[in-house]
């Protein structure tokens, strides 16, 4: 594979602004291997091109243990042979959100919020991601279908919440979040913005005290929830990243996902957890995997997940205890999954 965007050394890397570190991120798999000490024949790697391809940040890249195949970093962001192999129940839309496009761009599922498909932009590429297939193009909020998304928001008063996700809302500019933003700020009904990202742990560069401005100036109660899956990603950069936004009044809240391998533990989970509030962060949830096409190897099953959380609320406190949910397509909300008894 040819890779066009060679990725600036360690010592120039964080000089650069978050657009630049962004178009210098690792898309090629060799060159990946090559920075991080790992041969191909370490790796199970795909005999065929896959639509979802590599793409990580240095930042991100620069967390995982060089010469170490099983990072748990590099597990979630490496392509691998097993996504090609088709699996019962692994679907293309395994939540549903198309069935609950209300509206072009807008994913209406449950009372009192709807969810706004900003970008179809990230800065990583993990996965086991559940939007992996999602047709961005003709669901993303452009500027054509702005005008039909606020009309959707004006019509439904029950709303008080709006959701901005994608892809990833922060992979947007500054001025076109405040556009967004802004267009709301009119709308009495709507109190709070959620921000679904992961920007700040994978590329906190993006974090500007300009942008936390900009989400104040909305007028709104401004909740961002952020996606972290294990205690490796917080490093220093995202530890002072998350201190700045805590600088503002925003909730900062944490989900996780449940992957096999990778935080399947209860010293992984309990160390997230610990790693999280130790940086203003509050564990929010951790969700079964959702089963996309080409995500099987990550599962844990649902067994195997209760009796891990039974675990984690043995070692934690409840407020370091994040929710453990499922989605489920046509639920009115995320399912709870019940802890599993351990008994000796």
């Amino acid at each position: 594979m040819s890779n066009t965007h060679t990725p600036i050394p360690i010592s120039t890397a964080k000089t650069q602004t978050w657009q630049q570190q962004l178009a210098n991120a690792f898309t090629d798999i060799d060159a990946l291997g090559n920075y991080l000490s790992i041969s191909p024949a370490e790796l199970n790697l795909p005999t065929q091109t896959i639509d979802f391809p590599l793409k990580v940040p240095q930042s991100y890249a620069d967390r995982i243990e060089k010469g170490n195949p099983n990072d748990p970093l590099l597990k979630q962001i490496l392509p691998e042979q097993t996504e090609l192999t088709e699996a019962p129940g692994y679907l293309s839309d395994p939540v549903g959100d198309l069935e609950a496009s209300a509206n072009n761009g807008i994913i209406h599922k449950y009372h009192g919020r709807a969810l706004l498909i900003t970008t179809g932009a990230c800065a990583i590429n993990c996965r086991y991601c559940f939007r992996r297939h999602f047709p961005y193009q003709q669901q993303q909020l452009s500027k054509q279908r702005i005008q039909n998304a606020l009309s959707y928001i004006e019509n439904h008063p029950e709303l008080s919440e709006i959701i901005l996700s994608g892809g990833d809302p922060l992979a947007l500019s500054d001025e076109r979040i405040d556009h967004l933003l802004q267009q709301l700020k009119d709308f009495t009904h709507i109190k709070r913005i959620r921000i679904h990202t992961r920007l700040p742990v994978v590329l906190p560069a993006r974090i500007t005290r300009q942008l936390m401005q900009t989400l104040i100036n909305s007028g709104k109660q401004i909740i961002m929830v952020l996606h972290a899956n294990h205690p490796q990603e917080l490093n220093n950069e995202v530890a002072d990243t998350c201190r700045l936004i805590k600088q503002y009044p925003v909730t900062l809240l944490n989900q996780s996902v449940l992957l096999k391998d990778i935080n399947d533990s209860a010293e992984a989970l309990c160390d997230l957890s610990e790693a999280l509030f130790d940086i203003g962060v509050l564990p929010y949830y951790l969700h079964l995997l959702d089963k996309a096409k080409g995500t099987q190897h990550f599962e844990v099953s649902e067994s195997e997940a209760g009796q891990l959380i039974s675990q984690v609320q043995n070692r934690l406190p409840g407020y370091l205890v994040p929710k453990l949910v499922k989605e489920i397509s046509g639920a009115p909300c995320k399912i709870t999954v019940a802890s599993t008894v351990m008994q000796s």
